[in-house]
């Protein structure tokens, strides 16, 4: 039994406080919760119709959950006698704990107390709205709500947010979402957000688990709940807020402005196989979706409507995502053409136009052979008419011969409406009972179904290893910078790809050893940190004279020289960045390199360790990677061997992943088949007192 399995599933409920705890009592009558509501109140005989009592010690038993709504001096008391009564957990309401702890020095105090006093026994929050159970009618809930408790034998969806208000807009929707649990995650002071997402998946009624997170709680802890909810096919979306991070300083590499903790969050959802969406309405329309199709099994759509109008916006909709409306066979585009007018072009999405409009057969017979395509989900653009003002009667015979099709077909299909308001909510219920998931917004609804057939694709393939988080922590103190040479004298030492290059202390130094390396050469100032940008190197030096030009010309800019041989046969440039996150450790990130890499900003962020599958993937998705395959006839690249230089590039960095803080390899120029990937210039950042 989950440590949750009491708090989320109470037979017996205990309240404390004043008009919250009077509002969480009145809540779970009016929802129908069948088990024991003992409210507690140092004066009061009774609460909300509810015989009251004085103190935990005189309850008639260990409630299994409880909501805590006094002030914070208070909730420390009350959760210290719950947990000696042996109660299975309690909801801290009040604040005033470690979020005001910026201006308040008793939050953290306080905290730390509460979590003590909890000892064994379960704690949400502080800080926190709490718990509603809408299949057991069981709510430790302050506030209203706009929810309704599930018919018995239903399922629905469960939601945690870190914000009570997002949760209570939420439960407002007019969307036709069933939901079981909604929970807010408040401090998470001892029980972290996936911990109780762990609790609420074990429940048979839970279809799917939607997060809203501003914060990771546990890298573990979301790895235990990745696999929990792929053993049980329960998949997870999550919002996670945080893509514009205007207070994130700029740091001395260029991956540290690419590879901030949101595009990090975003690697690790990414691996766990959870998908993220970027706004509530999108949120709400993937968990639906979810609830009644589970994930995708690709992303291969069909679309119907009788506009074409309708039919462009669905085309473009698509544009620029995974999901896709592939263009119909030879053979499928007859039969659909055998059941429409010869006014009518068949294409996907099709605009069947309003010929056969409320001839149900006529309609049957066309959806039927669209559908038969073996799309992964087939979508109905269709919005409803306003009930107060026109008549909805012939769209029912639309519903109905697209439920038939996609009968006929054993297919996924859904409504979806262009305007959200257009499609009732009364409707919603209906449709789903007949396998027809209501989508409302075409836009929410592509967005939906790319989450389902990420999850979809993502558990078809092998469970990721867990992150190595043995770099994670913040970087404190001073950090040191070894220039070029000695930097990539590391990299030599470590087995990786250098151009040969000597360092040179004048212009006279400078072409003795160019002559020795052999010319061409690229010549560059030591202890610059970005050399194009200040002038700071010169490539493709040719003779001796041309050196020694270079030599007077870079030497003010920097500590030194470092005369390199040149790399040929290069095909492409890409950048291998390397920072150290708090939360993750070393993080990578693989894009398009060069002077342009931050205007291009082409690049994809990988969680260590990266396998070479992972490696060769995110290159794959790279807008560069045709230039890779040898677009338009240019030399094909030496993509096994990038693949080779990055995997030993990311090997070395979890080697010395306690002392590097940064690690920029740009570029990697990748030469033409079988001569190689180098690495042309490296950055690297230490942690002060590493040795060089």
């Amino acid at each position: 039994m989950h440590k949750l399995e009491r708090l989320l599933r109470p037979k017996s409920i205990a309240v404390f406080g004043g008009v919250q705890a009077a509002a969480v009592v009145a809540q779970s009558i009016k929802m129908g919760f069948a088990g024991e509501i003992w409210p507690v109140h140092p004066t009061k005989d009774e609460v909300a119709g509810r015989k009251a009592y004085r103190s935990v010690a005189d309850l008639p038993g260990a409630p299994d959950a409880a909501f805590v709504g006094v002030n914070r001096h208070l909730t420390i008391e009350v959760v210290k006698a719950l947990a000696e009564r042996g109660a299975g957990g309690a909801v801290c309401f009040a604040a005033g704990f470690l979020e005001t702890e910026a201006y308040d020095d008793d939050g953290e105090r306080l905290q730390a107390e509460l979590v003590a006093a909890a000892g064994e026994m379960p704690i949400i929050g502080p800080n926190c709205y709490g718990l509603i159970n809408y299949a057991d009618g069981a709510l430790l809930w302050p506030d209203q709500h706009g929810g309704i408790r599930l018919e018995q034998g239903g399922k629905g969806v469960a939601i945690i947010t870190q914000s009570s208000n997002i949760a209570i807009n939420m439960t407002m929707q007019k969307r036709g979402l069933p939901i079981a649990f909604l929970m807010t995650a408040g401090n998470q002071a001892q029980t972290g957000l996936s911990e109780m997402a762990l609790g609420l998946i074990e429940d048979e009624r839970v279809t799917s688990l939607g997060l809203h997170i501003e914060a990771f709680d546990s890298v573990a802890g979301f790895e235990r709940l990745a696999a929990r909810a792929r053993e049980l096919k329960k998949p997870i979306i999550a919002m996670k807020v945080g893509r514009s991070e205007q207070a994130r300083q700029a740091t001395v590499s260029h991956t540290a402005s690419l590879a901030g903790s949101d595009a990090a969050s975003g690697a690790f959802l990414r691996r766990l196989g959870i998908a993220r969406v970027d706004s509530i309405p999108a949120f709400i329309e993937a968990l639906k979706l979810l609830h009644i199709t589970g994930p995708l099994p690709g992303y291969r759509l069909s679309s119907m409507s009788c506009s074409g109008g309708e039919a462009s916006v669905m085309a473009d909709s698509a544009e620029g995502r995974w999901v896709n409306f592939p263009v119909l066979t030879e053979k499928h585009r007859a039969h659909v053409k055998s059941t429409l007018g010869p006014l009518v072009a068949v294409a996907n999405p099709l605009d069947y136009h309003t010929f056969i409009w409320n001839n149900e057969p006529a309609m049957t017979a066309t959806f039927t052979a669209m559908v038969s395509g073996g799309f992964d989900l087939n979508m109905l653009v269709l919005d409803f008419p306003r009930p107060d003002r026109c008549s909805v009667t012939d769209w029912w015979a639309t519903l109905r011969a697209f439920e038939s099709a996609l009968k006929t077909n054993k297919a996924h299909g859904a409504i979806v409406s262009s305007l959200p308001e257009n499609l009732p909510e009364e409707y919603t219920a209906e449709l789903m009972a007949r396998g027809m998931v209501p989508l409302f917004g075409i836009s929410e609804a592509m967005d939906a179904a790319q989450a389902a057939a990420f999850i979809g694709w993502a558990w078809r393939e092998p469970q990721a290893q867990p992150v190595d988080t043995s770099a994670s922590g913040a970087a404190g103190g001073e950090h040191v910078t070894p220039d070029e040479a000695q930097a990539k004298a590391r990299l030599i030492t470590a087995g990786l790809p250098v151009p040969k290059g000597e360092r040179a202390g004048n212009a006279v130094e400078a072409v003795i050893s160019s002559m020795a390396l052999g010319f061409p050469v690229a010549l560059k100032a030591l202890g610059v940190t970005h050399k194009s940008e200040v002038g700071a190197v010169r490539l493709n030096l040719k003779d001796a004279e041309s050196v020694s030009t270079a030599a007077h010309d870079l030497l003010p800019l920097g500590t030194g020289l470092y005369v390199e041989r040149m790399v040929r046969d290069g095909v492409a440039e890409l950048i291998v960045g390397f920072t150290r996150d708090p939360m993750f450790g070393a993080v990578m990130t693989l894009g398009t390199g060069g002077v342009l890499v931050e205007l291009l900003r082409d690049s994809v962020t990988l969680m260590l360790p990266a396998t070479r599958d992972d490696i060769e993937a995110a290159l794959r998705g790279l807008k560069l990677f045709p230039l890779l395959e040898g677009y338009r006839g240019r030399p094909k690249a030496d993509v096994q061997a990038a693949i080779d230089a990055i995997a030993g590039i990311a090997a070395f960095v979890q080697m010395n992943a306690g002392e590097i803080e940064e690690l920029d390899i740009n570029p990697l120029i990748v030469c033409a088949e079988g001569k190689a990937a180098w690495i042309a210039d490296a950055l690297l950042v230490l942690g002060d007192n590493k040795n060089v």
